[in-house]
Order: C-alpha cells, then structure tokens, then sequence
C-alpha cells in the first residue's frame, strides 16, 4: 500500500505545471541628450563691397569678396609689399552692432615676390569667427596694420638706409654700420649717446616700428541674414 501511495505521488508531482523562474530585469540607461545646433542657424552668404580699394601708408589694400561660411566671416584680402621681407597682416578687427572684434586667423592664398624694383603682391583669407544672431548689415573690416619678419640679409640691403634716416631725424645719436662677419654683412651698432646702453640702443634699432606700416584701411559691408 505505501509503494502505491509514493508512485502515485510521484505521478501526480510529473503532471503539475513548472513554476516559471522569475526573470532578471536589468536597467534601461536613456542616453543623454547631445546639445545641436542646427548648420541652418548660421548664414551662409557672399556680399560685394561698396570700396574694395583702399590706400593708406603708401600701401594699397583690395579687399576682394566678404563671405559667410556656417559661423566663420571670410575676407579674401590682398596688398601690395613694401619690399622683399615676410610681411603679413599684424592687426585686424571686425565691428559690427556696436561690437569690436579682434582675434581673428589669417591663411596664406597667394604671394608674388617684386621683381625688377616692381611692388609684390600678398593675398590672404582673414576668418573671423562670429555668432549665428551676429547683425551684420551695418559692419565694418578693418586692417590696422601689416608688419614684417626681416631675414637676416634684409637688414643691411634694406633697413639700414631706412632706419638711420629715422634716427638722424629723431637726433637720436646712433648710427650703424654694415660689418663682414664671417663673410656675412650683419648690421651693427657702432656708435650711441654714452648715457645708453647698449641694450636701450638695440631696443630702439630693432623696434617694430620700423618694421611695421600702420593703415587703417577700412572696408565696410553689409550682409543681411
């Protein structure tokens, strides 16, 4: 009898359905939401200047085109070089709405060295980086100034004459002279006030300012969003 009743048990516990297992749940991350800024905010456009030429300092600037680029102002500008030395844009600034700005970046486009006693001529693309509600319509580009990196020879083929004509005029009292150094003609001071140093002289000869050409050459535009 006992046999029979564990058989039969054993029977009955067969036909039961399973206990299903309580599944795992695991956590559902939402990704977070990315900041976008839609490309159509900021405008893409190409004005024509009403003056793209400009003279100052003996030194002709062309403004070529202004154009909007998503969030960079380009300006494809190009100027005349007052001789063979590095020269490129020093100063710049845009103003617009009543807002200066002056950082900017410049890119190489294009350089012609002179030739024959003929004027160079350097092109390049300034970008100024301006918001997408920037009020443009009423804005003015405008180039300070244009400074030069002399190589070493161009002191003496070049700068001497110009700077000790300029410190003749401030009756400055130091002169300078072209010396062979090692087969190199290398400008020197040979002479200064004896209440200078000779630190103060150098300052004064290798200023910027001889190596600078200041404008203001400006270009104003407007560009309607």
């Amino acid at each position: 009898m006992k046999k029979y009743i564990l058989l039969l048990t054993l029977f009955l516990a067969a036909c039961m359905p399973a206990v299903e297992q309580p599944q795992a749940v695991l956590p559902v991350f939402l990704a977070t939401p990315t900041a976008f800024i839609d490309p159509a905010s900021y405008p893409t456009a190409q004005v024509q200047l009403a003056a793209p030429n400009q003279t100052a300092s003996g030194i002709d600037v062309r403004m070529e085109s202004v154009s909007m680029d998503g969030k960079n102002l380009n300006a494809n500008v190009c100027f005349t070089l007052p001789d063979t030395s590095d020269w490129g844009i020093l100063s710049a600034s845009i103003t617009y709405a009543g807002t200066v700005m002056q950082e900017f970046g410049t890119t190489l486009a294009s350089i012609q060295e002179p030739i024959n006693g003929g004027a160079g001529l350097r092109c390049d693309t300034l970008t100024f980086i301006v918001p997408p509600d920037a009020d443009l319509t009423n804005a003015i580009i405008t180039i300070d100034s244009i400074g030069a990196t002399p190589r070493e020879d161009d002191y003496c083929s070049t700068y001497l004459p110009k700077i000790q004509q300029s410190l003749l005029e401030r009756s400055v009292g130091i002169t300078l002279d072209c010396v062979d150094v090692s087969g190199v003609l290398t400008m020197q001071i040979t002479g200064f006030p004896p209440e200078m140093t000779q630190q103060q002289a150098e300052e004064i000869v290798y200023s910027p300012d001889f190596y600078t050409v200041k404008g203001p050459w400006n270009f104003p535009f407007s560009l309607s969003q």
